[in-house]
């Protein structure tokens, strides 16, 4: 779960997975009102659960489809959501993609 840099308390649950999201890329913590951002690395941790959610939609090259596939995405959907909030990671500072820097 997210922690505060500043007082160091957790964010819940649900308060992590409503503002990481929206469109705004601040977390303002609940507790001292401070503005965060959620890491780089964080990102990318998170952005390859995507793929883990699609990988039910293979079962159709192997087997006829059927209801098994909407049953198996509805459960990697809900695997994914209830892990994401434990591979987030915020800071002070956000951070941007640099790809010119190498």
């Amino acid at each position: 779960m997210p922690t505060c840099e500043n007082y160091n308390h957790k964010r819940g649950w649900k308060q992590t997975i409503k503002k990481t999201t929206t469109l705004d890329p601040a977390l303002t913590c609940p507790y001292c009102g401070e503005k965060q951002y959620q890491t780089q690395k964080s990102k990318t941790k998170c952005a390859l659960l995507t793929p883990v959610i699609l990988l039910p939609l293979l079962l159709n090259l192997f087997f006829e489809p059927g209801i098994h596939v909407l049953i198996s995405l509805a459960v990697f959907f809900l695997l994914a959501m209830s892990l994401f909030p434990f591979l987030v990671e915020i800071s002070n500072k956000e951070e941007y993609i640099n790809f010119f820097d190498r």
